[in-house]
């Protein structure tokens, strides 16, 4: 990195902690700190809505998920804008109604104090892994590619997230979400105009779409029933909209933004604002790792993208063998370089049989440095030391490092920092104020003042923040950073959407039934996630249908014991 780099970074990263403090100083009572004057505009809350879904892990490893299996991975955002509709109809004019300032205080007054305290608590479980893992993501990669140490990475990034949030609360995450996403979309624009710029002068943007096509990484939709797939049409629209429900419309990470609309028009224009932008703004960030996939067509990728995965091995044993991966992967390398230039000049006069021969020279090609990479990973894994062997959530970064003019780096990075800075920011700030509204002050048997709680408010920002800086301290790498996430809510949001569908719709059952069945429901969705049995999107159905169904059945046994005299 150069100085103008440097200057770029550390300039953006300190106006929007700035900028946070200031325009949300003087929040004189908890309501204002919790509720952020519940006078946003729907412009804001769009954009806080999406900032906080744009976290570090978005833009570090969609474009690596894409560079390796493509665009079907827009499918998991299919369901969003149903689920969008569903919470304007439904969750936001009740929410507003009651004048909340968490999603579970509705909760008590459908139910009992019991069931909001535990769907609180499952919340605060949840939410608090992933506060870490925003973290611990941009620390680890920016650790591994730039040498910097990832202790003072996790403390840095926490710490200044930290500042404003404990300043400003609600507001302060509010305000900043504006700049911060500013920031991300200009930034992941410059890098498409310039990987579009770095491909040959006969490679144009729709040649590029065709060679991505070539290699399977611009098949959008599976239309399949297979149940093992992770990502389909259905497991979208289906689970998806399920896993969206539950995130928009019960995690008080989401809710809080949109508690801060001045009305329920306000709120409603917000999520449907976002509803609207979501799936192309994923659609982009996928297509962006496509195009970095062409550009390394052209030029050389490395055997894996993983400095530090690359670094342990070669000072291990098996030195020999993967420098002989190495060269391997090059020729082949070379031989894709040469057939995809042939296609682009000759594309146009080309038969259909040679198109045919091209495609499958190519995937053969495709094939024979998959597996090359493949056996690099068993050698990485087998070498003593730390280093992860899946590379995905390196490949955006190692090509903006290498490839990106100079202040272009500094402006990207910026991007990926305020990121986690954006989702970290909701996530504490919805941390705090669900552990003062829903646990401290409505458990607290004496009466304090405002001001008390407006200091516990900022002092459970302090400690969740601190939380999340130690167990991102504590993370370590998974199959795919952004899928992890995913993976934590899916394992949590069901039971909680089941648990709001019965306080909505479902007047019979009552609250010792729903409590029962949420812990049931729980223990049941953690076994079926532990025992691998079906695609993590699904658990969102699975824990769903599971609390609604054991809550009525118990419920149906009470009523039907005469024993027992329902509350």
């Amino acid at each position: 990195m150069q100085l103008i780099d440097w200057i770029i970074l550390i300039g953006t990263i300190a106006f929007i902690v700035w900028y946070g403090v200031y325009q949300s100083r003087g929040s004189k009572n908890v309501e204002d700190y919790v509720g952020g004057g519940k006078n946003a505009r729907w412009w804001t809350i769009g954009l806080s809505v999406m900032a906080t879904q744009a976290s570090a892990i978005t833009f570090l490893s969609t474009p690596g998920q894409a560079y390796h299996d493509g665009m079907g991975f827009v499918q998991f955002y299919f369901g969003l804008p149903i689920a969008m509709v569903i919470i304007c109809m439904v969750f936001i004019p009740i929410y507003h109604r009651l004048n909340v300032y968490t999603a579970y205080e509705y909760l008590e007054t459908r139910f009992d104090r019991k069931t909001r305290t535990l769907t609180a608590l499952l919340f605060l479980i949840q939410r608090g892994l992933a506060a870490g893992i925003t973290i611990f993501a941009p620390a680890i990669v920016l650790s591994a590619v730039l040498g910097w140490n990832l202790t003072y990475l996790n403390i840095i990034i926490g710490t200044l997230v930290i500042i404003y949030t404990v300043s400003g609360g609600t507001k302060a995450v509010s305000v900043t979400h504006k700049q911060q996403m500013a920031v991300i979309l200009t930034g992941m624009i410059v890098a498409f105009i310039i990987i579009l710029n770095y491909l040959p002068g006969n490679i144009d943007f729709f040649n590029a779409l065709e060679i991505a096509g070539t290699s399977g990484k611009m098949d959008v939709l599976d239309l399949s029933f297979d149940f093992e797939n992770r990502y389909t049409l259905w497991s979208g629209l289906i689970g998806g909209s399920f896993l969206a429900l539950s995130y928009f419309g019960t995690d008080q990470s989401q809710v809080q933004r949109y508690l801060t609309g001045g009305s329920v028009r306000e709120s409603q224009l917000g999520m449907i604002f976002n509803g609207l932008l979501k799936v192309p703004l994923q659609f982009f960030i996928l297509l962006v790792g496509v195009m970095v996939f062409v550009f390394y067509q052209f030029n050389s990728p490395p055997l894996n993208f993983n400095p530090a995965a690359t670094e342990t091995v070669l000072n291990s044993n098996y030195s020999e063998q993967y420098r002989d991966l190495m060269i391997d992967h090059e020729e082949v390398q070379e031989k894709k370089h040469e057939i995809t230039l042939n296609y682009a000049d000759r594309k146009a006069g080309m038969s259909e049989e040679e198109l045919a021969v091209f495609q499958k020279n190519y995937q053969n090609l495709e094939k024979e440095q998959f597996e090359i990479r493949e056996k690099a990973k068993l050698f990485i894994n087998a070498s003593e030391g730390e280093a992860e062997s899946n590379d995905k959530d390196y490949v955006f970064i190692h090509f903006i490092l290498n490839n990106m003019p100079r202040g272009f780096i500094g402006l990207l990075l910026a991007v990926i920092l305020s990121a986690a800075m954006s989702s970290t920011a909701s996530e504490l700030n919805a941390l705090a104020s669900t552990t003062v509204i829903d646990l401290y002050r409505r458990n607290h048997k004496e009466i304090k003042s405002e001001e008390h709680y407006l200091a516990a408010s900022k002092w459970f920002t302090l400690m969740w923040g601190v939380i999340a800086i130690l167990f991102a301290s504590l993370a370590d790498l998974f199959d795919n950073l952004i899928q992890l996430v995913n993976i934590i809510g899916s394992i949590f949001y069901g039971n909680v959407l089941g648990i709001f569908l019965l306080a909505f719709f479902i007047k019979y059952v009552k609250s010792t039934a729903v409590f029962i069945a949420a812990i049931i429901t729980q223990i049941l969705v953690i076994l079926v996630f532990k025992m691998d049995l079906m695609p993590y999107l699904w658990l969102n159905v699975l824990g769903c249908v599971l609390v609604i169904t054991i809550a009525f059945l118990i419920q149906l046994f009470r009523n039907d014991n005469p024993q027992t005299i329902s509350p």
